[in-house]
């Protein structure tokens, strides 16, 4: 099950070779995830989830290029794979373009944990935050 985001690479995000920057396509990775975790998340009433969120590990596989398209957003699936007591693991496919049979150019796998701004470390999700996570891959 996925939640889907389209993102609109930017004229800027692409390099020398004329396609995004490996740099960059994490970028647009981030922000795919945003409009999730922190805009339906703060429609559902979390408010600690956004204000700490912090990457652990990402693992980033480049199949083929992403070129800046205007008026062309590239299609980003993200998956939740894990989802343990102080971790969530997220899936990621960016097609070339916005259709679902557009080619996957890039996969990521990457895991996020909730952090705690004030005691500056992390913490465990809230059983808000997990039955948010669970909601909205099963709606997906």
């Amino acid at each position: 099950m996925t939640y889907v985001s389209h993102v609109q690479p930017r004229w800027s995000d692409m390099d020398v070779f004329g396609h995004v920057n490996h740099a960059n396509v994490v970028t647009l990775l981030e922000e795919a995830r945003v409009p999730l975790l922190f805009g339906e998340g703060v429609k559902a009433g979390l408010t600690e989830l956004p204000k700490g969120l912090v990457v652990v590990e990402l693992t980033v596989r480049y199949r083929k290029p992403v070129i800046a398209r205007p008026g062309i957003p590239v299609r980003v699936e993200i998956g939740l794979t894990k989802l343990r007591a102080a971790s969530v693991t997220l899936t990621h496919q960016v097609h070339t373009g916005p259709e679902e049979s557009d080619p996957v150019a890039v996969t990521a796998e990457l895991v996020l944990a909730p952090y705690d701004t004030t005691k500056l470390r992390p913490r465990r999700l809230s059983a808000p935050e997990t039955e948010f996570l669970k909601r909205v891959f099963a709606d997906a």
